[in-house]
């Protein structure tokens, strides 16, 4: 009778323990596959976001490396305006100094308004000359410009809507887990400056 029992015993827990490790089996089966898909998913909208970011960054240099003909062309028409001049300069080294990195953006973003507003300033300067805006190095120049500023506003707002994409992902669940489990974190947006709804005015 006792070896019945413990043969019926022995039945069942083989049956148990088996019928565990097929569970545990059909799980890694299914969630496999799923962390993959989820993974490579995070890794396709981060990389649209670097993508973009890029482009962001391309236009930012383009403006910078405009800067300095500018500068150029404007001291010599406005020879007693030094101090703008000094200023803008200074901003646009800032901004080359500044690194476009994910741990530096707002500093980045920082040294970015400044050179926008000091080239504000130098708006100023350039009204008081009649034949400066008449030259037309200055007038090429300042075209290249208009242009320049107006592809940054349009790749800060695509950047600002892959950056949506992504971070509404890594925040919803269940893609949640995964993103926590290798390390996905939010970015930031790129921060519109208050009332610039539309691309900053450097029109000189």
């Amino acid at each position: 009778m006792d070896t019945t029992n413990n043969s019926n015993n022995a039945l069942v827990n083989f049956v148990k323990k088996h019928s565990v490790l097929t569970v545990i089996v059909l799980l890694l089966i299914i969630l496999i596959p799923w962390c993959i898909s989820k993974y490579n998913g995070l890794v396709t909208l981060n990389e649209n976001c670097n993508e973009q970011w890029s482009k962001v960054e391309t236009q930012y240099q383009r403006r910078m490396d405009l800067i300095p003909n500018l500068v150029e062309t404007v001291k010599g028409y406005a020879t007693h305006e030094q101090e703008t001049l000094t200023k803008v300069i200074q901003a646009r080294n800032k901004a080359v100094e500044t690194p476009a990195t994910e741990s530096s953006t707002v500093e980045y973003q920082q040294a970015q308004t400044n050179l926008t507003s000091a080239l504000r300033d130098l708006n100023f300067v350039v009204e008081r000359y009649p034949e400066l805006k008449a030259n037309e190095n200055f007038k090429e120049l300042q075209s290249q410009l208009e242009g320049t500023e107006n592809r940054i506003s349009v790749e800060r707002g695509r950047y600002a809507e892959v950056v949506k994409d992504y971070n509404k992902k890594i925040k919803a669940f269940p893609t949640n887990i995964v993103a926590k489990l290798f390390g996905f974190s939010a970015k930031e947006y790129y921060a519109s400056e208050k009332g610039a709804e539309k691309a900053p005015e450097v029109k000189f």
